[in-house]
């Protein structure tokens, strides 16, 4: 294995005396190099965008999205699929994370399980992957065995794939039908791909959840209107949203956050349409969950 050629495993020359910085230099290089990450991702922009429609595509085919990487990279992942369930309010199964190991390698690495491609297409056979779902496997590295087998097996069942990797010409891009490849540069601290890598696959992935939910009739204005209120915090985050969205008074948002037994988007639908929860219900149906479409 040759890992020479890889910018994330290079040495930063920028930060070769690293141990005799003060914490404040430190801080400061960090923060310099941080900034580039967001140029580098910008660069990929195009392939991002053309993933995240696919994604919305397959969402409105009913199919899912997957996650699939080790390490850092599957930590990422996951992450990322967990919180579109409080934020947008999808099944746990509309985005899934997968990650070599299983989820006890969320905490304590598992040796060995990056290295197994049969791993990762048994991962997803055993979600019974088929042909609406899109699989979005992730290696800061671009050469996760793990990966490259979910990407084979996603192939041989005709899911969409595609792929985030922090390197140019990658080899998982070559399993892939939209590789997104982006390069920060070194890591300050040599190989420790969880810094600029981390940060450029976690921007990507914000884009890629949230954009395919903003396609799907998540969002209404910049407001989460499908946030699930899971406890007191997001009711009241909830009935504000309904009083942003609605142009109303805290009580009538109150009141029909009731009406539409907590549904968000419902109870603006019905302020905005002067409806009550069954006409307001049928009028979402017919605009597919798109808030504007019942307006028109």
């Amino acid at each position: 294995m040759n890992l020479d050629k890889l910018t994330t495993e290079t040495r930063n020359t920028q930060t070769m005396n690293l141990d005799e910085l003060s914490t404040s230099e430190v801080m400061s290089l960090m923060n310099q190099e941080d900034q580039k990450v967001a140029l580098a991702v910008e660069e990929a922009l195009p392939t991002i965008t053309k993933v995240v429609e696919a994604i919305t595509e397959s969402f409105s085919k009913g199919g899912r999205l997957i996650y699939m990487g080790a390490g850092t990279s599957g930590r990422l992942g996951v992450l990322d699929a967990a919180e579109c369930v409080p934020t947008f309010s999808v099944d746990p199964s509309m985005v899934q994370g997968l990650i070599a190991g299983g989820m006890k390698a969320m905490t304590v690495a598992v040796e060995g399980a990056e290295d197994s491609k049969t791993l990762g297409a048994e991962d997803l056979k055993a979600i019974q992957l088929n042909d609406t779902d899109v699989v979005v496997g992730i290696a800061a590295s671009g050469r996760t065995p793990y990966v490259i087998g979910g990407l084979e097996y996603a192939t041989s069942v005709g899911a969409t794939t595609a792929t985030i990797s922090c390197n140019k010409n990658a080899e998982i891009s070559q399993f892939a039908q939209m590789p997104i490849e982006v390069d920060a540069g070194p890591e300050i601290l040599t190989g420790s791909t969880r810094l600029k890598a981390g940060t450029a696959q976690k921007l990507i992935l914000n884009m890629l959840s949230t954009g395919a939910m903003i396609g799907s009739g998540k969002v209404y204005q910049n407001l989460m209107v499908d946030v699930k209120p899971s406890n007191k915090k997001l009711e009241e985050r909830s009935k504000r949203i309904i009083m942003q969205a609605a142009e109303c008074t805290y009580e009538e948002a109150s009141e029909a956050f009731e009406a539409a037994d907590h549904q968000v988007k419902l109870a603006i639908v019905m302020i905005l349409t002067h409806s009550d929860k069954d006409v307001a219900e049928q009028k979402l149906t017919k605009a597919k969950g798109f808030i504007r479409e019942t307006l028109s």
